[in-house]
This record gives structure tokens, C-alpha cells and sequence, in this order.
């Protein structure tokens, strides 16, 4: 059957492909390897290269295209596909290309400055750059607010999470902030009397970056496929064909960058078994940010904190820092286990992580909205930081509003990701725990691979074929259900 319309759209879409790969790797080189008087002129070509598949996604025949495709005889998945570009097409087509230019400029300027800020605690030059990032931000949430008749905020959540609402995530974090603090003391309480043995440093960040990879083996990424770098702030880009992780070393501490690891090969793995049939197509997509997010919490969480991963994890850690009792399977765990209130979210064991990620939502939601200004954040979050986990972070700006790169880089809706892909993490665990009974038991014989074809399946090769609701009910039979992760969280800690 003859589709030369839909072919043709195709092919526009295989090329933005290629120009957005040269775009990511150029932002993973600016974050991994760019020198400092480098800057402003990388802040240029990005925000031209922005401006150029900006100009290509609002083509004035695109509207047309879209229209005659629709007429033509495709296969589900093609419909699907063209489902996907006319959502593309009209998130671009709300934003005018100079604020498109202006927005990349303004980001790369604000993150490269805050990368000295933030270890100097200088909030005040912070704001001064950021408030430039807001005000384009809450321009581009008036224009998507606009075109999809949703409210300001939710217009910008709805880049990162299709569907997903502030009413549907008031009602999941309102219930999560009811039963939180009392788990997090109960837990707490319970842990008090465990003997845990902290571990003698230092840990050399060599050694520690051979452990890294190892566990990335460990977890099946495919290194012809994608590497391992060192940034401000980890994170996983590139493309499925080139995935390019980054973590970060400490040499007094090995769990972060070992853990953070384990979490961006979540990521990794996502994006290499993205169906390789449609590469270069919206359908071949990450679904969205919480399933992302998903990805890295069932390895990092899931998996990684599972005992039975922990059991062939600590081999690895003995070999690269020398035997000691600290990494003993059994203590090992009660490390990764360990439940404390702290100041960091990326540090934060996963029992608190979701009040962090309840505090930021609470405070970004009336900050893209207008209700707040810049200057009320550290009162907001001292005060939040007091309610939900007891921590006193007044004139700490540093292990404060500053610890993110996500306000910097106007990644405005992003947060809750984390705590729905956690939740949904906790979903997938359930359903697979429903159909392979004996689960648990192959994971502690290191037959993991078990975990890696159940999500392959109905995750990493679905791609965006199909909503996000859909998806999660084809996976595990039902939408996102928040008590999966509640009973996880009772169960292994309680």
C-alpha cells in the first residue's frame, strides 16, 4: 500500500534524529569535558542548532503533511508514529523560535554560573541569572498553556509526562505526605539497634570508576554502544545508538557514585533497547520521563538495593578496595538500607527521597505560576525541609534550592518524574513478582537477566506506542497505583 505522504514525514523526522544525536552529544561535552572560556560560544551553536530543529518541527507544510497521512492507509503502529509527530508538532508550534534561541542562551549561561555558585553559597548571583531563566520559562508556560488548554504548570509538566496533572499529583502526594513521616521515624526506630559497620576510605577514584563499570557489566550495558564520563551532576544523554552516562567521585565515599551508576545504567539500558526498527522516529521514543525514571529506580532500587543483587555486588567492591567486614554482603545492605533524613536529594536513601521531591513540586508549581517570586524560595524551603523531614537549612543555600541543575536549566515539571517512576518501579516489581513466582530466588543466584527480558518486553520495546496509562495496564494490569510503592517500602524496611 502507497504511503508517500506519511513516508515523507518520516524521513523529515529521521533527520531531526541526526541533528538532535550532533545536539545531545554537544550538551554531554559541555557538562563532561567543555573548557571554561568555552561557554559562551558552545551557548551560541546550541541555540542555533535549537533555533534550526525548532524551524524544522513548525515547517508550514507540516500541518498539511499530518492532515493527508491521516487519510492514508497505515499499520497501528504508523498510526501511532503520526500520533506522536502531530503531538511534536504542535508542543513547537505554541513557541516562537527567538524564545526558543533565547531560552537555550539564557540555560547555558545560568547552569555554567552555577556550577561556581553553588559550591560558593552565593545565592544572591544565582537569582540574578535565574531570573531571566523564569521569566522565558513562564513565557513558554503562557504559549503551551495556551495551545493545550492546560494550566500553566501542567502545560510544562506535560513535556516530561504526557497526561499527568497537578489535581491527579496533588492527591498521590497528599496521601504520600500523610503516611511518609511517621514510616520514615517507625524505620528509623527499627534500625537504631542494627550494628552497621561503616567502611575505612579512602577509596580511590580510579578504582572506584573500574567498579562503576564493572557493575555496568554486571547489569548488561553494552559499552560498543555508549560510555562512562564524570560531570557536576550525573545524568544519562546521548542517543540509543551512543548513550553517554555520567557520574561523580568522591574519594572519601564510594556508595554515591557506585549507586548513582547503578541508577544512570537504568537509564542507559532504557535507551539501547529502544526498538531499533523505528530509531530516529517518535514511536521509538522513551515513553516518558517517569517511566525513565522508572528504568533507573528499578536497577538502582529495585535490583540494586534487592539482597540477592547485593550478594554478587559486594564480591566487587572487596576486590577493588581490599577486604574489610564493611563489605560484607549482609552490612553491605544495611549501608545501601540505611534511612536518614539528610539535605540532598541525589544523596537521599529511598524512603525520604519522595518528601524532597514533594517539597521541590510544591514550591515550582506557584513559582511557573507567578504566585511566588525567586526571593520567596529559601523561606519556602526552610520551612519545608523543617515539616517533612526536621532538617534545619536556614543560610544553606548550598545543600538547598542550589543543589539541583534542573531550575538553572529550566527543566520546570520534572521533578515529580522521580517519584512516579519510583512508584511506578515499585509496580513493575509487583507484576513481575505475580508472574515469576520464583523471582527472588533467581535474583539471588544472579539471574538477573529474568528482570532484564520482563522489562525489555513490556517496557524498553514499547517504546511510545502506546499512552502512558495504557502501557502501565499492559505491563502490570492496572494505571499507576501509588500502594505498590508503599508496600515496598513497608516490606523491605518494616
Amino acid at each position: 500500500m502507497s504511503t508517500p505522504t506519511y513516508d515523507e514525514l518520516a524521513s523529515t523526522w529521521t533527520r531531526l534524529h541526526h541533528l538532535g544525536h550532533l545536539q545531545s552529544i554537544a550538551g554531554w561535552d559541555q557538562a563532561a569535558n567543555m573548557p571554561p572560556k568555552g561557554v559562551e560560544a558552545r551557548a551560541a551553536a546550541m541555540a542555533e542548532m535549537a533555533a534550526l530543529l525548532h524551524r524544522m518541527r513548525t515547517d508550514p507544510k507540516l500541518p498539511d503533511q499530518l492532515a493527508r497521512a491521516e487519510q492514508e492507509p497505515l499499520s497501528d503502529p504508523q498510526r501511532a508514529n503520526l500520533r506522536e509527530m502531530r503531538r511534536e508538532w504542535r508542543l513547537s508550534n505554541a513557541l516562537p523560535e527567538s524564545l526558543v534561541q533565547r531560552q537555550q542562551l539564557a540555560t547555558s549561561r545560568c547552569e555554567h554560573a552555577w556550577r561556581t555558585q553553588r559550591p560558593a553559597n552565593d545565592w544572591a548571583g544565582f537569582v540574578a541569572n535565574f531570573r531571566e531563566v523564569l521569566a522565558i520559562g513562564r513565557e513558554e508556560a503562557a504559549l503551551l498553556s495556551a495551545e493545550t488548554g492546560l494550566r500553566k504548570y501542567d502545560a510544562m509538566m506535560d513535556r516530561f509526562e504526557p497526561g499527568m496533572t497537578s489535581a491527579r499529583l496533588d492527591a498521590i502526594f497528599g496521601d504520600v505526605r500523610q503516611w511518609l513521616p511517621g514510616l520514615v521515624q517507625r524505620v528509623m526506630a527499627k534500625q537504631a539497634d542494627e550494628k552497621v559497620v561503616q567502611p575505612a576510605g579512602p577509596f580511590p577514584i580510579e578504582k572506584q570508576r573500574a567498579l562503576c563499570e564493572q557493575a555496568m557489566r554486571l547489569l548488561g550495558f553494552d559499552f560498543e554502544a555508549g560510555r562512562l564520563d564524570v560531570s557536576a551532576h550525573p545524568f544519562c544523554g546521548g542517543v540509543p545508538e551512543d548513550v553517554r552516562m555520567t557520574t561523580r567521585f568522591r574519594d572519601d565515599e564510594f556508595l554515591g557514585s557506585l549507586m548513582g551508576t547503578v541508577h544512570e545504567t537504568g537509564h542507559g539500558r532504557y535507551e539501547q533497547n529502544l526498538p531499533r526498527d523505528w530509531l530516529g522516529q517518535p514511536l521509538a521514543n522513551a515513553r516518558s520521563m517517569a517511566l525513565h525514571e522508572s528504568q533507573s529506580l528499578s536497577f538502582e532500587m529495585q535490583l540494586g538495593a534487592h539482597p540477592g543483587f547485593v550478594k554478587h555486588l559486594a564480591p566487587l567492591v572487596a576486590a577493588a578496595f581490599e577486604r574489610q567486614p564493611a563489605f560484607e554482603p549482609a552490612n553491605l545492605y544495611r549501608l545501601m538500607t540505611r534511612v536518614k533524613p539528610g539535605l540532598i536529594r541525589v544523596d537521599a536513601d529511598e524512603v525520604t527521597y519522595a518528601a524532597h521531591i514533594i517539597l521541590r513540586y510544591e514550591i515550582e508549581r506557584p513559582l511557573v505560576e507567578g504566585e511566588i517570586e525567586p526571593e520567596d524560595i529559601p523561606a519556602l524551603w526552610d520551612a519545608k525541609m523543617k515539616e517533612l523531614l526536621g532538617l534545619d537549612t536556614r543560610g544553606n543555600f548550598k545543600d538547598g534550592p542550589l543543589q539541583d541543575v534542573h531550575w538553572p536549566e529550566a527543566l520546570f515539571g520534572y521533578f515529580p518524574c522521580y517519584s512516579l517512576g519510583a512508584m511506578y518501579a515499585a509496580q513493575w516489581f509487583a507484576a513481575m513478582r505475580r508472574g515469576i513466582p520464583d523471582l527472588d530466588i533467581r535474583i539471588n543466584r544472579g539471574d538477573f537477566a529474568v528482570v532484564f527480558d520482563w522489562l525489555r518486553e513490556n517496557i524498553w520495546s514499547q517504546a511510545s506506542r502506546w499512552s502512558t496509562d495504557d502501557l502501565a495496564r499492559r505491563a502490570s494490569g492496572e494505571a499507576l497505583n501509588p500502594a505498590h510503592f508503599r508496600a515496598h517500602l513497608e516490606k523491605r524496611y518494616l
